[in-house]
């Protein structure tokens, strides 16, 4: 038995997210589909990141183990061709037996785009969120400075999560804001509660209308309490840009 792990990129529009639902389209049941029909067994993803519906990916990881001898880095070209044009496998490789994407540390990174300007853009309704308030940047970014580093982020996490430890680092948070008027708010992190970012992002905007003041997210963080935050932020504007494993890139520098 071999395990194959692969990076998997989606647009979540047509998705409601990516675990298995049994009266709705996922992404896993997608993949799960495609490879069992490529490889001729049943195969089960397990997969690092349960995007909710409608978020977007460009490097989500996941691993399925398999007895094909299919060459592990031509898996994801076999496959592209069994799967819809909203989902590409964007690398294939074989792994340990035992590496599991949920339980090796694992950096991720998010970013969380908001169109703001009065009128909405329609080629770019499905990837943001639209704003027409006029939003501060300089103001978002001070209130972001408030959430680097370790902190309890219990007020950002949603109120069904069942994870009793929200203690989480958030090692950098930027705002940019491009010629289109796209503001993109890019977060790299320990790992991520459940709505974590999308309230980050709600929280900052709540900063960048003037509702709160930029030192207020320090009081937020304080209260404990998912009611202290800012709205949950739609999901079409949240893509999972990707993750890494730092032990791997620790023991491949140990190598001879």
């Amino acid at each position: 038995m071999r395990r194959i792990r692969l990076v998997v990129a989606y647009d979540g529009t047509n998705y409601h997210g990516w675990q298995y639902q049994p009266n709705a389209v996922t992404i896993e049941e997608v993949l799960n589909k495609a490879l069992t029909e490529l490889l001729r067994e049943p195969i089960a993803v397990i997969g690092a990141s349960r995007t909710d519906a409608g978020v977007h990916a460009q490097g989500n990881v996941a691993v399925f183990d398999t007895k094909n001898r299919m060459a592990a880095d031509k898996i994801c070209l076999a496959v592209n061709q069994r799967l819809p044009e909203d989902i590409r496998v964007q690398s294939s490789e074989e792994v340990a037996a035992d590496w599991h994407p949920r339980k090796r540390r694992c950096v991720k990174t998010y970013e969380y785009k908001i169109l703001n300007r009065r009128i909405e853009m329609p080629d770019k309704r499905l990837y943001t969120y639209h704003c027409y308030y006029d939003l501060d940047l300089e103001k978002m970014r001070q209130a972001a400075e408030f959430i680097l580093g370790e902190h309890d982020f219990k007020s950002f996490c949603s109120a069904k999560t069942q994870v009793t430890d929200t203690v989480r680092t958030v090692y950098d948070l930027t705002l940019e804001r491009d010629q289109e008027d796209v503001i993109t708010i890019r977060i790299t992190g320990s790992g991520f509660l459940y709505n974590m970012v999308r309230i980050i992002a709600g929280t900052l905007l709540w900063a960048g209308t003037g509702l709160i003041r930029p030192e207020q997210v320090e009081e937020i963080l304080a209260a404990c309490d998912r009611r202290a935050a800012g709205p949950t932020a739609p999901a079409k504007g949240l893509t999972l840009i990707g993750m890494h494993y730092p032990d791997e890139e620790t023991e491949a520098a140990g190598r001879p």
